[in-house]
């Protein structure tokens, strides 16, 4: 119950610090739950839990549905979300939200590069960057579990820049 505490009151807190340092103005490429897309055919998509959307239409068996991909990569050494990342976990999020009875894993990946210990660390710092990312948006703290596997669970094998890239990951799973 303490862990869980913990958890909302560090929400709340980078909620709070993010609200403290915006200046007002939207800058581009800044990501709000507020924020509005258009799909395919030009409806209305709301990216996030506060407008209203249809994202239990969206299906995760379907190829074309943006739910469809369930991977976010990031960069070598970090786990800092990039923007298309955070525009895939804004659909993810809104479908959570619309579907509480589902729950997600999140699976923190890395390349072999680093220590075991240290990649255990890295990869759960990437999920919990996830973890956060959703919950920002509206996601409740319970539909969430966080693992990390560390280099355990490559995707690609081999020492080149190519492996590394497809290596460093969270993975969705529902």
């Amino acid at each position: 119950m303490k862990f869980k505490l913990s958890r909302v009151i560090l929400v709340l807190l980078v909620a709070v610090m993010a609200a403290c340092s915006s200046t007002g103005d939207k800058q581009e490429g800044a990501v709000s739950i507020e924020d509005k897309g258009t799909s395919a055919d030009g409806s209305a998509v709301s990216s996030g839990a506060a407008g209203s959307s249809s994202f239990s239409n969206y299906s995760l068996d379907d190829p074309n549905s943006p739910l469809a991909q369930r991977v976010i990569y990031f960069e070598y050494d970090s786990a800092e979300i990039t923007m298309d990342g955070q525009d895939l976990l804004a659909h993810h999020a809104g479908y959570l939200v619309a579907n509480p009875a589902v729950y997600v894993t999140l699976e923190g990946h890395t390349d072999e590069r680093g220590s075991r210990e240290y990649n255990i660390a890295l990869g759960d710092r990437r999920a919990l960057s996830v973890q956060r990312v959703l919950e920002l948006n509206g996601v409740a703290p319970e539909q969430v579990t966080v693992v990390s596997y560390g280099e355990e669970k490559s995707a690609a094998d081999g020492n080149s820049d190519a492996a590394w890239r497809l290596n460093r990951r969270v993975e969705l799973l529902y």
